[in-house]
């Protein structure tokens, strides 16, 4: 991933237990972090070679005038068949552009890898592929410090120039996912060019910036579907929230008041942002899917905003003919205060607002409830 490697201190090997828990420490951190560096490389450059193999098929492929431009809803359907996962016709073009984009990268693949390309149209193939890329950094160093979902990011900026210019801040900065985005969003390409003093605007913008850690890489969306990993096991943002998102499921069902359980860390994707709902049940009295964020944290308007997003999905993609309105609920809690909230998604019927205020648990309740559990746990703990 793109955090570096920390160098590891000397522990001097002695019947000291300080110096076992630092060593177990560094073996542990050292070892997940080569082991998140190698998921991703392998992911990173599964994804390339698609792109590869799609962009030659379209140059060369004996039948693909048959397909034209339905050809990637076509593979995608026939690759949903073989049950390979991230190979939707949105994906699929985003690996060719990630193939035509970064063709240098061709340079990191093992000679296993190489023989998966097949020699067909050498001349061509070589004219794209042999120029080495002047700006930004090499293949090597893209996948071995960069992850797929930084790169994806990268590839949606067109000017080869920004591209590069953030490629090289991303890694020096060690940014995670979001601070990249984030640097985009605010222009800092832009304003680099503009700054009288670019060092300053620069350790202003790397001192800011969300850094990378191994350990969250299992949580990135691409690389636990490729590792074959549920939502659940993937997503969760902590055990305390884990814990008490059991309890919760088990405790909405155990009220027998309507509630249909129907997914957890449900995955829906808006635009080009995956999400995860953290619980989703179909209330069969109110008709109506409820979707449900727990959120180990005090309450903030972001948190708000989310639900409200999750909830306006919903309302447009999954209700059906005479379900009523989704509902959302915002749990948060931190140590022995908890806070409800509600969001509606603009409903505006009062007599929907009202029905569902005498069916679903009272904000009072559902607070009880969390601080209770949590005080549970810390008790167990």
């Amino acid at each position: 991933m793109a955090r570096k490697p920390a160098k590891l201190k000397t522990v001097p090997y002695a019947p000291n237990f300080a110096a076992l828990v630092e060593v177990v420490r560094q073996v542990h951190e050292q070892s997940a972090a080569a082991a998140s560096r190698a998921v991703n490389v392998s992911l990173t450059l599964r994804n390339w070679l698609i792109g590869w193999h799609i962009c030659e098929y379209e140059q060369n492929g004996a039948d693909r005038a048959e397909y034209g431009d339905r050809l990637l809803d076509r593979l995608a359907e026939a690759l949903r068949q073989k049950g390979i996962s991230r190979a939707d016709a949105r994906e699929l073009r985003r690996y060719r552009r990630f193939y035509l984009v970064y063709p240098h990268i061709r340079e990191s693949l093992t000679p296993e890898l190489r023989r998966l390309l097949p020699a067909r149209n050498p001349d061509t193939r070589k004219m794209r592929e042999s120029a080495t890329p002047a700006l930004g950094a090499d293949g090597k160093t893209l996948i071995a410090r960069l992850s797929f979902t930084h790169l994806a990011e990268l590839i949606e900026l067109d000017d080869p120039l920004k591209r590069a210019f953030y490629e090289v801040e991303c890694i020096r900065g060690n940014w995670s996912v979001r601070a990249l985005k984030r640097q985009i969003a605010t222009l800092y390409f832009e304003r680099s060019g503009l700054s009288t003093d670019k060092d300053k605007l620069a350790a202003m913008a790397h001192a800011a910036a969300e850094k990378t850690e191994p350990r969250l890489a299992i949580r990135d969306p691409y690389i636990f579907e490729f590792l074959g990993l549920s939502p659940k096991e993937a997503a969760a943002e902590s055990d305390v929230e884990d814990s008490l998102l059991d309890k919760l499921q088990d405790f909405l069902l155990e009220l027998g008041h309507g509630f249909c359980f129907e997914a957890r860390q449900k995955s829906i994707v808006i635009g080009r942002t995956r999400g995860f709902v953290d619980l989703v049940f179909y209330h069969r009295i109110l008709k109506c899917h409820v979707l449900i964020e727990l959120k180990v944290d005090e309450f903030r308007h972001e948190h708000l905003g989310q639900l409200n997003t999750y909830v306006s999905w919903y309302r447009k993609h999954m209700v059906a003919e005479g379900d009523g309105p989704p509902i959302g609920v915002l749990l948060c809690t931190q140590k022995d205060h908890a806070l409800v909230e509600f969001a509606l998604a603009g409903m505006n019927s009062r007599l929907f607002v009202s029905k569902y205020q005498l069916e679903l648990p009272s904000k009072e309740d559902l607070q009880r409830f969390l601080e209770e559990k949590r005080r549970e746990m810390k008790d167990l703990g």
